[in-house]
């Protein structure tokens, strides 16, 4: 069984998240029953409908979002269709939706990373979500009002239901391969970034509008012994979902105002506790930017360099143990989140810590 470490900086995208939180689960939970199972593994006799784990199973073992990466391609997953450009409306929103798209173009102009090295994912489909989510829930995104509720984007409202799956809920669904995707790199090859991913609000049943701490993974993965979460967030911001707390096995509290010194601190105990109380076979680290100093919704005061040092130490904690890691990008409310991403992916490459060159 394998078991899986979240390491989540408190760090989400945004109320606008929300339509990306919708497809959360799939990320962590398809990996993990993939995992669980093996291809190889010869399905029962027994009715699928009558035993939904092991349609559940099928869907796993017969998605595609599982395809062998060549070596010529890094561990980088990236698609230009995770950017959201409709009609001007993704403006609406604080959040930065051309993000990931600038992060790669930093990264390929700073001579770090070729485009042609750069893996593309699949699209997760309707049978992928299903392994997490509800057919009721998944139906529910057939109405656009459902969808620019969820979004807290009103005139999304009025578009036509073909237009919202294409232009807002289609580059989620990507992502959310990508993070899959990467989670199977990162078993091969020790690590994986995905430019994107990380909507840790998301639960089973519903779009989650929330901020920072990652409720969603906590809900759905809290009594799931197989899973250590360990969330370092601010407890005074929203979303203030004391339920879901209760199912982080490892609380890292910082609150408004905390400065880059102290929050380093703080990891750094965080990271020698967590290694004493679980030793996984996976790290999903959400490493989201609204810890920036100057982020309207995080309210910290960590200096890009602090991120760039937060990274390095989660990379390192992993290298050191051999744990292969996953990192997602998350949230982060201001235009500089795409310049400080890249740095820190940078400074991982010259510490010799990620490879953004093909072998």
């Amino acid at each position: 069984m394998t078991d899986t470490r979240v390491i989540s900086t408190w760090t989400e995208f945004t109320r606008n998240s929300a339509i990306y939180l919708l497809f959360t689960f799939v990320t962590i939970k398809v990996f993990k029953f993939l995992f669980c199972n093996s291809r190889t593994s010869e399905m029962s006799s027994f009715s699928m409908a009558t035993h939904p784990e092991a349609l559940r199973r099928e869907r796993i073992l017969n998605s595609r979002l599982y395809f062998d990466v060549p070596l010529s391609k890094v561990s980088i997953i990236y698609s230009s269709a995770y950017d959201i450009s409709f009609m001007g409306i993704e403006k609406l929103h604080p959040f930065d939706s051309t993000k990931w798209g600038r992060v790669c173009k930093f990264l390929v102009s700073d001579g770090f990373l070729e485009e042609k090295s750069i893996v593309e994912p699949l699209e997760a489909s309707k049978t992928d979500l299903l392994v997490v989510h509800s057919e009721n829930y998944l139906n529910s995104l057939k109405s656009s009002a459902t969808v620019a509720r969820i979004a807290e984007v009103p005139p999304v409202a009025f578009f036509p239901n073909f237009l919202v799956q294409q232009k807002v809920l289609y580059p989620f669904r990507k992502q959310v391969g990508g993070t899959i995707l990467a989670a199977k790199l990162a078993t091969e090859r020790g690590w994986a970034i995905n430019i994107g991913g990380g909507f840790h609000h998301c639960t089973a049943e519903r779009g989650d509008l929330d901020a920072h701490q990652g409720n969603g993974h906590e809900t759905d993965l809290g009594d799931d012994n197989r899973v250590y979460i360990l969330d370092m967030y601010n407890p005074g911001i929203y979303p203030l979902d004391y339920s879901a707390r209760r199912f982080i096995d490892q609380k890292v509290e910082v609150a408004s105002g905390t400065t880059t010194e102290e929050y380093l601190r703080k990891l750094d105990e965080a990271l020698e506790v967590a290694s004493r109380n679980f030793q996984p076979e996976l790290v999903i680290y959400n490493a989201g930017t609204d810890i920036l100093d100057g982020d309207p919704l995080g309210l910290l005061k960590i200096s890009p360099d602090g991120v760039t040092s937060r990274d390095e130490k989660v990379f390192r904690f992993a290298r050191e143990k051999n744990i292969p890691l996953v990192m997602l990008t998350s949230g982060g409310y201001m235009k500089l989140s795409a310049r400080v991403i890249a740095d820190s992916i940078e400074n991982l490459s010259r510490q010799g810590l990620i490879q953004t060159r093909p072998e």
